[in-house]
C-alpha cells in the first residue's frame, strides 16, 4: 500500500515536448512587446545572444555602458515603451550605474540584461564573473533575477518587462549566463498586464473637494505629467480653477506650457523659497511631482501659512514621506480625468500674470541667457530640447520657454553625464523632431562617446556646448557652504577642451561661435543640418 505523503516519481510529471531555445524564446517576447532595437555593449559573455542576430531588430552600440544606458532612457521616454539594455557583467554593470540610477529617477522603463559567466564555471569564480549579480544595481532597479535555470530565463525576461512597465516605472535586471542562450525551453506567450492605476476614488474626492473650496489655487507640476502623457488634461484642470501653475524643483520634465496666461514659474529646490514664493495660496496641489524635492537642508514649514497640500503622484513611496496634507497614489492622466468629470467649480479670479523678463543684451562674451533668447527665436516650437547645462537651467527657464508637451527632457537624478546619450536616445525615437541637445562643457565630458553613436546613426541632432570653462554649478553652490567669492575652489577649473576636435574626432560637424552678432545666423544653419553638428559657444 503507498505512503499517503509519497512523492511522485519523475516520470509520472508531465513535460511538454514543444520547445525552442532560449534565445528565439526571447526574441519573439520582444516582438510581441514591440521591442526591435537592442542597446548595448558587449562584453564576451553577451555573444551568444547575437548568434544569427534577426534582421527585423537593429543593434544600437554605445562606446561605454553609461551612453548605452542614457541613449535607452531617452529612446524609452519617447517611445513610451520599455527599452531593452545589454551590458557586460559586473564592470560593464558598474560602469552604467551612474545612468541607472538617472533611470531609477526619472521612472524610465528598461529591462536590462547582465552576461553572466557559464553556469560550469560560476563554483570557481571565473574571470568576469559577477559574484552577486542580482544585488549589484540594488537599490535603483525594481527587480533584479539571476533565474534559477537557463529554461527560467523568458519568464524572468517577461515578468520583468511588466514589472518595468508598471507604474511606478522604472529599470529592472536579469543577469544570464552565457551558456543558457542555446538551452532548449518551452516558449512564453506575451500576456495582457495593466501598466496604469487609477487613484482611490474617495481620496481623489477630497482632493477635489479642497481644489473646489479653494479662493487662490496653485498647481506645482512634476515630470509625472508629461511622462504619463497628461499634458492636456492639466491645461484642462488648470484652467478650470484658473490655478496659478508652477514647475516643480528638479523636474525633468516640462508639465505645462510656458506660454499659457496661468504659468507662474519654477519652484527651487529650497524650503524657504518655495514657501515664499507660493505665499498667498490657499490650497497647493502637487501634481506629478513629489511635495517637495530639496537640495539645501531648509527650516521652517514645508508650505505658507494656512494654506493646504494636496497631491496626486503615481509612486507610493513619494507619497508616504510627503510631510502634509493629503495624497493619492495613482496614475496622473486617469486622476486629472476623473477630477474634469466633476462639476465645474465655481468661478474665481485669474492669477496675477507672470512679469516678462527684460530681454538679453548682447556682450563681449555672451551671457547664457542671450544664448537661450537666441535659441528661442530660431528654433521651431515643437523642437525637441534635451538638456544637461545645471548651471545655465536658471537662464533657459526665463529665456527658452518650452511650449508642447514632450518637448522637454532632463535628469530627475541630478547625475552627470545622461544629456548627450538621451539626445541620441529621443532623436532615434522622434525622427520626424528636431532635436537639440543643450549641455554645458562639464557635463558633455562625461559621456562625450555619444556623439559618435550620433554620426553613425546619422541623426540631426543639433548639439549645442556652453562653454564656461568651469563646472559653474559648484561654483554657485559654494557659498552655501561658506565660501566667499574671492576663494579659490579646487577642482572645477576646466581649460584647454577642444569639442570642435572631440566632435569631429567622432564623424560630427563642428562649428565655433563667440562673437554674438554671428550666433543668430550659426545657429539657424545648425538646425537645419541634416546631420549631427556640434556647436562650442563661447559664454560668460
Amino acid at each position: 500500500m503507498p505512503q499517503a505523503n509519497a512523492i511522485p516519481s519523475v516520470a509520472t510529471t508531465h513535460r511538454p515536448t514543444s520547445s525552442t531555445s532560449v534565445r528565439e524564446a526571447v526574441l519573439d517576447l520582444l516582438r510581441a512587446f514591440k521591442i526591435d532595437t537592442i542597446f548595448g555593449n558587449p562584453g564576451s559573455t553577451e555573444l551568444p545572444l547575437f548568434l544569427d542576430f534577426p534582421p527585423d531588430f537593429r543593434y544600437i552600440l554605445g562606446l561605454q555602458e553609461s551612453v548605452v544606458v542614457g541613449m535607452a532612457d531617452g529612446y524609452a521616454q519617447a517611445t513610451h515603451n520599455a527599452a531593452f539594455v545589454n551590458l557586460h557583467s559586473a564592470a560593464g554593470v558598474g560602469h552604467a550605474m551612474g545612468n541607472i540610477f538617472t533611470a531609477h529617477k526619472n521612472r524610465t522603463p528598461m529591462v536590462i540584461t547582465a552576461g553572466q559567466q557559464a553556469r560550469s564555471i560560476l563554483p570557481f569564480d571565473p574571470f568576469l564573473f559577477s559574484g552577486q549579480a542580482t544585488e549589484l544595481p540594488k537599490p535603483y532597479v525594481k527587480w533584479s533575477i539571476e533565474p534559477a535555470r537557463a529554461e527560467d530565463v523568458p519568464l524572468a525576461i517577461a515578468r520583468a518587462y511588466y514589472i518595468a512597465m508598471q507604474q511606478p516605472r522604472g529599470p529592472v535586471l536579469v543577469s544570464i549566463p552565457a551558456d543558457d542562450w542555446e538551452k532548449p525551453c518551452e516558449p512564453v506567450q506575451a500576456r495582457v498586464v495593466s501598466t496604469e492605476t487609477r487613484p482611490e476614488p474617495r481620496v481623489l474626492d477630497a482632493i477635489g473637494n479642497t481644489l473646489d473650496a479653494a479662493e487662490r489655487p496653485a498647481f506645482v507640476v512634476g515630470a509625472a505629467v508629461d511622462r504619463d502623457e497628461a499634458w492636456q488634461d492639466v491645461v484642462a484642470l488648470a484652467e478650470r480653477h484658473n490655478a496659478a501653475v508652477w514647475v516643480a524643483p528638479m523636474s525633468g520634465r516640462c508639465g505645462f506650457p510656458e506660454d499659457h496666461r496661468l504659468f507662474a514659474g519654477f519652484l527651487p529646490a529650497m524650503r524657504e523659497k518655495i514657501v515664499s514664493l507660493l505665499a498667498g495660496h490657499d490650497v497647493i496641489f502637487a501634481l506629478g511631482a513629489a511635495a517637495f524635492t530639496y537640495h539645501v537642508e531648509g527650516f521652517g514649514p514645508h508650505v505658507p501659512a494656512g494654506a493646504q497640500l494636496v497631491q496626486l503622484i503615481e509612486d507610493p513611496s513619494i507619497a508616504a514621506w510627503a510631510p502634509v496634507g493629503t495624497s493619492a497614489v495613482g496614475g496622473i492622466r486617469l486622476g486629472v480625468q476623473d477630477l474634469l468629470a466633476r462639476p465645474a467649480p465655481k468661478a474665481r479670479a485669474l492669477p496675477a500674470p507672470r512679469m516678462p523678463r527684460p530681454r538679453a543684451e548682447p556682450s563681449a562674451l555672451m551671457s547664457v541667457a542671450y544664448v537661450m533668447q537666441t535659441l528661442a527665436e530660431v528654433r521651431a516650437a515643437d523642437t525637441i530640447v534635451v538638456e544637461e547645462a545645471p548651471s545655465s537651467r536658471s537662464a533657459m527657464q526665463n529665456y527658452l520657454p518650452i511650449l508642447q508637451s514632450e518637448t522637454f527632457y532632463t535628469m530627475c537624478s541630478g547625475g552627470l553625464g545622461h544629456g548627450l546619450p538621451a539626445a541620441v536616445g529621443v532623436a532615434l525615437a522622434k525622427r520626424d523632431k528636431k532635436v537639440i541637445g543643450l549641455i554645458g562643457d562639464g557635463s558633455c565630458m562625461y559621456s562625450i562617446q555619444a556623439l559618435w553613436s550620433a554620426a553613425q546613426l546619422k541623426l540631426p541632432i543639433t548639439f549645442i556646448i556652453l562653454k564656461n570653462r568651469r563646472y559653474a554649478a559648484l561654483q554657485e553652490f559654494a557659498p552655501t557652504f561658506g565660501f566667499q567669492p574671492e576663494d579659490k575652489l579646487a577642482g572645477t577649473d576646466l581649460p584647454d577642451l577642444d569639442f570642435l576636435a572631440l566632435a569631429r574626432g567622432q564623424g560630427c560637424d563642428a562649428v565655433h561661435v563667440r562673437d554674438a552678432a554671428k550666433l543668430h545666423a550659426v545657429l539657424r544653419e545648425a538646425l537645419a543640418s541634416p546631420h549631427p553638428i556640434l556647436v562650442e559657444v563661447d559664454v560668460a
